[in-house]
């Protein structure tokens, strides 16, 4: 996905070349020498942010933004993803997991080899396989802005003693293509067929859900090579030992499994 050339890494456009920029930071902090020419670090804001989906810079004067409003996005049966909680008993949504056959990495920002590159890549092959829940919203009235850290807390029970939860936000297009967006990974011990609620960290973006375009969440138990498989067995011993994994994922009047987003109101 081309976010447009003012994304790149030498233009900013209205800041000029992203190189002077850092240029001028470093003179300031590591020589007495004054910073001189564009960009500045004297007359820089707190926060120069790339909003994708807008596709601009963007000055900011504190991180996070204060006017960002945490918003949840519930989990529903169906595969269905909605702004309203849950009130009533829903069936719990189940797959195996095995570790000798983990989801493959397919984008994210990675600094890997080049068998992974790195940014939003199309998620078809990924949400295809068994093992991988899918869960995605109506398609959205208007622009939803989503700038900040954004977490996860899922209720799930695991037959293992131990095993690892993935959770991946996604925008899929009106042409149906799904794109990850930001991704987190919890690994957790528990009492098996016991359900917890696990909090899971996806990291911050900024970025724009265009209106007609859909939310999806992906979740699944793996996410390799970028994070090593957990073998489901709770020890530490030979790697060829491995256990699959029965897992439950719920969502409920009583176990409200849900995304929150940093939502930035629209302006008016």
């Amino acid at each position: 996905m081309n976010f447009g050339l003012a994304a790149s890494a030498d233009l900013m456009g209205f800041r000029g070349r992203r190189s002077d920029i850092e240029t001028g930071w470093l003179k300031k902090q590591l020589s007495e020498e004054e910073p001189d020419g564009e960009g500045q670090e004297s007359d820089l804001p707190p926060v120069l942010l790339f909003v994708m989906g807008g596709n601009q810079w963007r000055e900011e004067n504190e991180w996070p933004l204060a006017r960002a409003v945490d918003t949840e996005l519930y989990l529903h049966e169906h595969s269905h993803l909605s702004f309203e909680a849950p009130n009533d008993a829903q069936e719990v949504d189940t797959f195996s997991y095995d570790p000798a056959d983990p989801v493959p990495t397919t984008g994210r920002s990675l600094l890997m080899a080049e068998d992974f590159p790195a940014g939003p890549f199309d998620q078809a092959a990924v949400e295809a396989r068994s093992d991988v829940l899918v869960y995605t919203s109506e398609p959205l009235a208007d622009d939803l802005e989503v700038t900040g850290r954004i977490q996860a807390s899922i209720f799930v029970t695991t037959d293992a003693p131990t095993t690892d939860w993935v959770v991946r936000l996604c925008d899929v297009g009106p042409d149906g293509v799904s794109r990850n967006i930001v991704d987190g990974i919890r690994r957790v011990q528990a009492a098996p067929d016991e359900y917890t609620e696990q909090h899971i960290d996806l990291w911050s973006t900024s970025y724009v859900f265009a209106a007609g375009h859909r939310l999806r969440l992906q979740v699944t138990s793996s996410n390799f090579p970028r994070w090593y498989r957990n073998l489901n067995t709770g020890t530490n011993g030979d790697a060829t030992q491995m256990k699959t994994a029965r897992q439950r994922v719920a969502h409920d009047v009583t176990r409200p499994s849900r995304l929150v987003l940093p939502i930035i109101p629209a302006k008016h």
